[in-house]
């Protein structure tokens, strides 16, 4: 297994998803790339604990800088994310 590999696939931990970081997680399902969304459905900016807990784990990752907004974290589900979400 090459370095690249072990980025794009973390050893799973055991951790499961909170209720929050499972709800956030799905949304990516659906999108292009599985982008993950900044607002929740309320419009509310997802909690930026929620995002880099969901990092730590290894089931999302960082995706792109924001030139915008540089303190937004763009994320995509990882291959770990997409299977602990997956119905």
């Amino acid at each position: 297994m090459t370095v690249e590999n072990e980025k794009a696939s973390p050893p799973h931990d055991g951790q499961k998803p909170t209720e929050t970081q499972r709800k956030w997680l799905a949304r990516g399902l659906t999108q292009p790339g599985g982008k993950l969304p900044l607002f929740d459905e309320y419009g509310q900016q997802v909690n930026p604990q929620t995002v880099k807990s969901c990092i730590r784990h290894g089931w999302a990752e960082p995706w792109f800088s924001n030139p915008l907004k540089p303190d937004w974290l763009v994320c995509k589900l990882t291959a770990l994310g997409r299977q602990l979400v997956e119905p």
